[in-house]
């Protein structure tokens, strides 16, 4: 009997994970694990400013729910060594969509467009991704091109494991923001959606996207922290900052 069994479990299909599943909570521990190394960005060095005349568009990075400036400063500073002009979002702690969050976006890029003369690629980390979707869709003509990192733009809005927290700090329901948020459709630039398999908050169905909601889905081998500090996350940013989609 336990030989019948074992040939009949041999038999069966291997089980194929679900795209549309919840990160396992193993992943969502490894993520907590390592906030610290994300949080350790803050103390990195900050390199010069690029030469004005570097051929790569500035670049301004939107940090991700529940974190700011401090957090991108590691991936600031890779991203100015790799030749980049990098700059911080600039509108302090990111604790959720605002009525006002689409005109707050807008001065900062302005004062990018002012400061450089061009407009920038956004790149834009978790929640940040979408305010950089949903800003270029608003104000095409000021964006280069979108890089999203880890951000659940696609599908169900709680396809992640950080909806109910945002619901506590934001004071509204994740899929019922302040403001008419719609991150799903590609914007007109070219678009990189960078996904991660060992995302630990974000379901990969929802970092992906699905093929006609950006120009290229990316996976990268990191954790959902990681996209912030990664030397993989780092170099898949580089190069979506540069690629030819044509």
């Amino acid at each position: 009997m336990i030989r019948g069994f074992l040939t009949r479990r041999a038999e069966w299909p291997a089980r194929i994970p679900d795209p549309d599943a919840l990160p396992p909570l193993t992943l969502l521990w490894r993520e907590i694990g390592s906030l610290a190394r994300a949080i350790g960005g803050r103390v990195r060095p900050m390199p010069p400013e690029p030469n004005p005349d570097s051929e790569h568009p500035p670049v301004m990075v939107l940090p991700g729910f529940l974190s700011g400036d401090w957090a991108t400063k590691a991936l600031r500073a890779d991203l100015r060594r790799a030749g980049f002009r990098c700059y911080a979002w600039g509108l302090g702690f990111n604790r959720g969509a605002t009525a006002d969050i689409i005109d707050r976006i807008d001065t900062r890029v302005q004062w990018i467009i002012d400061r450089t003369g061009y407009a920038p690629a956004l790149v834009g980390w978790s929640l940040g991704g979408i305010y950089a979707r949903e800003y270029a869709k608003h104000h095409p003509d000021k964006v280069a091109r979108v890089v999203t990192l880890g951000s659940p733009f696609s599908g169900s809005r709680r396809a992640n494991r950080a909806w109910r927290l945002y619901h506590l700090v934001a004071r509204h329901p994740v899929d019922n923001p302040p403001i008419d948020f719609h991150p799903a459709p590609r914007p007109e630039m070219p678009t990189f959606a960078l996904w991660s398999k060992h995302d630990g908050v974000v379901a990969v169905s929802s970092a992906r996207g699905l093929p006609h909601e950006s120009d290229r889905q990316v996976e990268v081998d990191c954790g959902h922290m990681g996209f912030a500090y990664a030397p993989t996350s780092v170099a898949a940013i580089a190069k979506a900052l540069t690629e030819d989609i044509g």
